[in-house]
């Protein structure tokens, strides 16, 4: 089985971390810790106003990227497509 990576894109810190908290809720069985990631933006001096990422990895059929993309999108993110 092939491990794939999602990237969900959050508008803040407390967004991305509700949406992590989430994810142990809406994705059943066992799975990998997701990554809180700083995506810092090109000329942002503010690290509040930076993007914030939610990285998951898993096997390609453990996440479905709809589902994914509608709860990213409940926090004003959205699911980053490859």
């Amino acid at each position: 089985m092939t491990d794939v990576r999602h990237i969900l894109v959050l508008p803040d810190r407390d967004a991305a971390e509700e949406v992590a908290e989430e994810l142990t809720h809406r994705f059943e069985g066992p799975h990998e810790e997701p990554q809180l990631v700083r995506e810092a933006l090109a000329g942002e001096d503010d690290a509040e106003d930076a993007q914030w990422l939610v990285v998951l990895e898993g096997p390609r059929a453990r996440y479905d990227p709809a589902r994914l993309d509608a709860l990213a999108a409940e926090f004003d993110g959205w699911l980053e497509r490859d």
